[in-house]
């Protein structure tokens, strides 16, 4: 999500919310709020292989022990971080960096790192694919998807897409499908081809930012300002355009409960979609809180982790404003 739209999410005060708000529909409410260090955030990953959550915090990788509470902040340093994605079964942690356009690797334990492999202009959202082992680096600013082998730490490729890149997912056949915030579009691509196949304008959709795929029904299911878009993968048909809140900037899917949760950060909600075959729903809309923008599902216990904060009035000469001291937790989610 591009500077602008993230500021204008977080106008005002952003309120905490209690955690006795409750989701009737789907029993999912807002169970736990853990307080961290500090600071600015992009997306969240769950890190199974070592029982953690991490967060790309501004100017380092954030962890927090899933069992434990406990939060380790400063994992790994770098400049204007945007993803931090588990590889390499868990051993190391990938990084992009958007202040020096690279995706930096990191001892996942200790946070040493380890390679730096530059990227396109402005690396954002991450993605890896089984099918080829290669980790696909959305370039925001640049229109590119830079090809990285993450256990050689090289670039193998990229692929011109055009416009500003937000998340991918892919079908585990061969094809990989990336949002176009600014063209209101997927993109379809052959990665063995190093080829774009084919583009799906989304009618309904403004700022598509957050993308997956449900992989039993062949969907697609796209985060737009305001709504959320289901997209039949092999046609691009439009399955059905559902009213969620504006500020998403992420969809975590469950394929085990066939659900997908939009946050909404100006909102202050995540929607609970039912995906079915041919069809979707929205079965609950969860209040989070203003600003939780970006969620990570942990698929063995069902539970939704989104970071937030509160925020002051946006400064007289301009920019993004400020976090109120003391304000940022990751939000829990669940039953």
């Amino acid at each position: 999500m591009t500077v602008s739209r993230i500021a204008a999410l977080c106008l005002g005060l952003c309120a905490a919310v209690p955690l006795t708000a409750q989701a009737a529909g789907s029993g999912y409410h807002l169970v736990d709020r853990i307080s961290a260090p500090d600071g600015g955030w992009d997306y969240v990953r769950v890190d199974p292989a070592n029982n953690r959550v991490l967060v790309a915090h501004g100017g380092s990788v954030l962890a927090l022990d899933i069992a434990t509470k406990a939060v380790t902040p400063g994992l790994a340093p770098g400049s204007i971080l945007h993803d931090a994605m588990p590889v390499n079964g868990g051993t190391e942690m990938m990084v992009t960096h958007g202040g020096t356009a690279e995706a930096v690797f990191y001892n996942a334990k200790t946070g040493a790192e380890a390679a730096r492999v530059k990227t396109g202009m402005g690396p954002d959202a991450a993605a890896f694919d089984a099918h080829s082992g290669l980790v696909l680096v959305m370039d925001h600013r640049g229109g590119d998807i830079t090809l990285i082998d993450p256990k050689a730490h090289k670039a193998v490729g990229s692929i011109a897409i055009g416009g500003d890149l937000e998340a991918a997912a892919v079908d585990g056949a061969g094809k990989a499908y990336v949002n176009v915030e600014n063209k209101n579009e997927i993109v379809v691509v052959d990665l063995g081809k190093r080829a774009v196949l084919t583009r799906y304008p989304l009618a309904g959709c403004d700022g598509p930012t957050g993308l997956a795929y449900d992989a039993a029904d062949k969907q697609l299911i796209a985060a737009c300002d305001g709504s959320t878009v289901v997209v039949d993968a092999p046609t691009g048909k439009i399955v059905a355009t559902l009213p969620t809140g504006k500020g998403a900037d992420a969809v975590a899917y469950d394929p085990g409960q066939k659900l997908a949760f939009v946050p909404a950060g100006q909102d202050g909600t995540l929607a609970v979609v039912s995906i079915g075959k041919g069809k979707a729903s929205i079965v609950d809309t969860v209040k989070t809180q203003v600003s939780a923008r970006t969620a990570a599902i942990d698929l063995r216990s069902g539970r939704v982790y989104l970071p937030a904060a509160e925020f002051g009035p946006r400064p007289a000469a301009g920019g993004r404003p400020p976090v109120i001291p003391g304000s940022f937790k990751i939000l829990v989610v669940g039953k």
